[in-house]
Formats: C-alpha cells, structure tokens, sequence
C-alpha cells in the first residue's frame, strides 16, 4: 500500500525511495539524469497519476532534492503542481484517508512547499570519482564460517560479538559467483549461488563439484569491509556455460535495485545448519524448489 500516515516519509514506499535516492545522488551524472534513474526504479509510481504512490514519488523527490542542493526544474514545478491543486490529498481522499489525517496531511505539504518554493541554489554533492570496484568474478568459489548456519554479520562493530555474546562459528558456508556487474556503470553487485547446507568441516573446491545442493540468492553488493569482515577465502574458480545457466535460471535480471539500495551480499549467505538434511532425497523444501540445483556441473563449461 501508499501513504497512510500523514508525514511524508510514513510508508514503507517513501522510506525506500528516499533510500534510493541517497544512493543515486552518488552518482556523478546530471539532475536530469539522476531523475530519469529514479523514473526507472518506480516507473509505475513516476508515470501512471493513478497509482498509488504517484504523489509520494515526486513529493519525496523534490524534498530529497531540496535537501542535498540538486537542483532540477522538472521536479520542482511537478511538486507544485501536485501541492497546489491538491493532487495528494484527492489521491488519499479516495484511498480512504480521514479528514482529520487530510487536514494534517494538508499542512505538511504546505511547509514542503515553503521548502522548495524559492529558487534553490545549486550545491556542490559528493559523488562517486570512479566506479566501484569489482572485488569477486564469475565463477570465483569462496567459502565462509558460519554459526548454526548463519555467517557473519558485517554491519556489528565486533564481529564475533551478537548481543555482548561470542559468535562462535561451527560451519562453513560456500558461495559462487554466478554473475556480477555495475548499475549505471558505478554501482557493483554480485548474484551468488550459495551451499544450501552448511558443512561442519571446510569445504575443498573438488567437494563442491560433486552431488551438492546449491541455491540461487538474490543479488547483493559488497564492500572492501564486507568482504573482509565475512572471512571470505576464495578456493578457486568455476567457469560457466552461458546457454546452461540461461536454461536453468531463466529471466535472471541483473542487480541493479540490490545496488541502488546497497543491500549487502551478506544478506544473501544463509545456509541451513549443519546435518538438517532438508535438502536429502525425497525431503527437499518445497519453498526454494524453483531456486536450487543439485550439482554445479549442471552449469559448467565442459571440461571445468
């Protein structure tokens, strides 16, 4: 659903988009640009006036704007508009927003107006110098500690400390790089396939070609510091058959939101613990049916 608080910010959308945002706006690209990238993360909410979130999107555009010296005339004139001839508020109106809540609402936009009224002065933004590098190829095999399954979470300042309690691991996860890229030619990301199973012992790369269950995750970024702080050891790489991959995982599309919203590959690293036998013949989960594979060789060039 849309906007149902009476802030600009209240649902789940906006707070997405202004996630969104903040990335795109590291982009060294023009304002014109830098809309058309947005335009393109929600086309639905950017073009259709009916959608739900229409309003939102170019509210919070401009306001995220404002905010960060960015200055662009389209987006300007279009919140005017949607704030002057109530666009918002008849949107929500018929959404089934109260009248008191539309009052509140009403206000709110009254004082975004008197934030992006005045002519902006253009500021100068951090921007990305360079594109991101690449830190992992395709085909590149790394493997992991894991605890019960689960690896390292990066974003803790100790990493071996969960809730003042040691992360003491008791596995190892894999992952291989089934395709990696950049958004916009700046933004990296990665798609790995990962062990669906964690192991008790390190995994060997001649292990990991055999009768082994993998699953396909979702893409992810990966920071210098992320890549560190997982404890990655790359153990070799696999070369791909393009046509193979393609008939198994039709319509991959590459991870252009994963990168737009910075959601790192340590998002996507789980595996079940260790002797859960989920995947073993005539117990596999329904639930992740469409997304592994048994044997990595299904996938590989002949020969690697």
């Amino acid at each position: 659903m849309g906007v149902w608080g009476t802030g600009l910010y209240s649902g789940d959308f906006a707070m997405d988009l202004r996630s969104t945002i903040r990335a795109v706006a590291r982009l060294p690209f023009s304002p014109d640009r830098l809309v058309d990238i947005l335009c393109e993360t929600a086309p639905t909410a950017a073009t259709n006036p009916k959608d739900e979130d229409h309003t939102t999107f170019w509210l919070i555009v401009a306001d995220q704007f404002s905010k960060r010296g960015i200055v662009c005339d389209l987006v300007r004139e279009k919140a005017l508009e949607i704030i002057d001839e109530d666009s918002d508020l008849h949107l929500l109106h018929n959404l089934g927003m109260k009248d008191a809540d539309l009052r509140r609402r009403g206000k709110m936009l009254q004082e975004l107006r008197a934030r992006i009224a005045p002519a902006l002065a253009f500021k100068a933004r951090p921007v990305l110098k360079k594109p991101q590098p690449l830190l992992m190829d395709v085909g590149d095999v790394f493997v992991y500690p894991t605890s019960n399954g689960k690896n390292i979470n990066p974003y803790l300042a100790s990493i071996r400390t969960v809730d003042s309690r040691p992360w003491i691991p008791d596995g190892w996860g894999a992952a291989i790089i089934l395709d990696c890229g950049r958004a916009f030619e700046f933004l990296s990301w990665y798609r790995p396939l990962t062990l669906a199973e964690a192991r008790n012992e390190k995994p060997k790369l001649d292990w990991l070609r055999g009768n082994v269950v993998w699953r396909l995750e979702l893409p992810g970024t990966c920071s210098a510091n992320h890549f560190r702080r997982l404890e990655f050891e790359k153990i070799g790489s696999l070369s791909f058959d393009p046509e193979k991959v393609d008939k198994l995982f039709p319509g991959l599309r590459p991870g252009i939101s994963a990168a737009i919203s910075d959601i790192s590959i340590a998002n996507r690293l789980h595996a079940d613990p260790f002797g859960s036998n989920r995947y073993a013949e005539g117990r596999r989960d329904a639930r992740f049916s469409k997304m592994t594979m048994r044997g990595i060789g299904q996938i590989l060039r002949n020969g690697a």
